[in-house]
């Protein structure tokens, strides 16, 4: 028999995390993040990845015209920022007995 339980995928990042991009055409910008995208292991950076679109005339919007918007960027190109320096991360558990976040530099628990 299969187990047909989904099992959640742990990330190093998620929604709320200030982050610095480490490659790609956006590389070097710092951001937060405002969305994850679980299944596809995107992330979209505030300020980050923009890319042009070009949107029609509607009701909401009678001019239409062009807009930047942020693009995705795959989580493996993204650190967590932590003092303004990009740090790894891992995970051990905490007093609680919870398994959770540290910076692997400083060894502090990342909220």
């Amino acid at each position: 028999m299969e187990n047909n339980t989904s099992k959640q995928t742990k990330l190093h990042v998620k929604k709320g995390d200030t982050v610095m991009v480490i490659s790609g055409n956006a590389k070097g910008k710092t951001g937060v993040i405002k969305q994850v995208i679980v299944e596809k292991s995107r992330a979209i950076v505030e300020g980050a990845n923009l890319q042009t679109k070009h949107v029609k005339p509607s009701a909401s919007n009678p001019q239409g015209g062009i807009e930047k918007r942020e693009g995705s960027i795959h989580i493996s190109n993204l650190m967590v920022v932590e003092n303004g320096k990009p740090v790894r991360t891992g995970r051990k558990v905490n007093e609680q007995g919870k398994l959770q976040r540290y910076s692997k530099v400083t060894g502090k628990f990342i909220a």
